[in-house]
C-alpha cells in the first residue's frame, strides 16, 4: 500500500545550509494573516507607514539581504514580502525572526489571525507562534512541541499528533534523547505541515514565484 508522507511538501525549507540550501536559507520566517489584505499587512509590519511596492522574490531578498549587510544582521531582514494565498495573505520574511517575537506577533495580530513560523539555525530558536486578536493561542519552539504556552495550548494537539509530534514531557534520560533527537530532525517540516493544517495554505516552492507586496519592518 502507497503511503504519502505528509511532511515532504516541507522539506524544502529545511535544507542544509551550503551547497543546495533552500531560498530562504537557513535563517527566515513565514507567516500567515487572516482578516487582513496583503497592503495591509504591509502596513501593520510598518507601523502604518508603508503599503508595499509591488516585487518579486528576488527584489524582496535583494533589498533583506542589503538591509542585512548594513546593520551586520543583527536586526533581521529588515523587509517583508506579502501576496494572497485564499483567505489567508502569506508574509514571507528572510534573513528575518521579528514575526514570531511575542510582543511584535501580539501586535501584529490585534483583529485578526496569525500564524508564524521562524526557522533559525544560528543565535535563536525555531518557533511557532499562533495568535489571535492580540492574544497567542499556542505557541512552541519547534524542537520542544511538549512544551506549549499561550491562553490554549492544547488547541492544536490533534493536529501535531497526526504529524508525529510528542506532546508528553520525557520522562527519563533515554525518552530525553530519544524525543530531542526525533524532535529536532523533522521540527521544521512538521511546523509548516502544522501551519497548512490550520491555514489549509501549504507553503510550497512556487509561492515565491508569485508577485508580491514588499515593504520595510519598522522597529518595535
Amino acid at each position: 500500500m502507497t503511503t504519502t508522507d505528509p511532511l515532504a511538501p516541507f522539506q524544502w525549507l529545511d535544507a542544509p545550509e551550503g551547497a543546495g540550501e533552500g531560498p530562504l536559507g537557513v535563517i527566515f520566517s513565514v507567516a500567515f494573516f487572516r482578516g487582513l489584505e496583503p497592503a495591509g499587512v504591509v502596513r501593520r509590519f510598518s507601523r502604518g507607514e508603508d503599503s508595499g511596492q509591488e516585487s518579486d522574490f528576488d527584489g524582496l531578498d535583494a533589498k533583506a539581504y542589503e538591509f542585512v549587510e548594513e546593520t551586520a544582521g543583527g536586526d533581521g531582514g529588515g523587509h517583508v514580502g506579502v501576496f494572497q494565498a485564499g483567505e489567508w495573505c502569506v508574509a514571507v520574511e528572510p534573513h528575518g525572526w521579528m514575526v514570531t517575537l511575542h510582543e511584535v506577533v501580539t501586535e501584529l495580530s490585534r483583529g485578526c489571525e496569525v500564524l508564524a513560523v521562524t526557522r533559525h539555525d544560528y543565535a535563536a530558536e525555531h518557533s511557532f507562534e499562533y495568535a489571535i486578536d492580540g492574544t497567542i493561542v499556542t505557541g512552541y519552539r519547534l524542537g520542544h512541541p511538549y512544551e506549549r504556552y499561550g491562553s490554549d495550548p492544547d488547541r492544536l494537539n490533534a493536529f501535531m499528533r497526526e504529524l508525529g509530534m510528542g506532546l508528553d514531557e520525557p520522562e527519563d534520560d533515554a525518552a530525553w534523547e530519544a524525543a530531542w533527537e526525533d524532535n529536532h530532525r523533522a521540527a521544521v517540516p512538521r511546523a509548516f505541515a502544522l501551519a497548512a493544517k490550520v491555514t489549509g495554505v501549504p507553503f510550497t516552492p512556487d509561492m515565491l514565484d508569485r508577485p508580491m507586496l514588499v515593504g520595510p519592518i519598522t522597529e518595535r
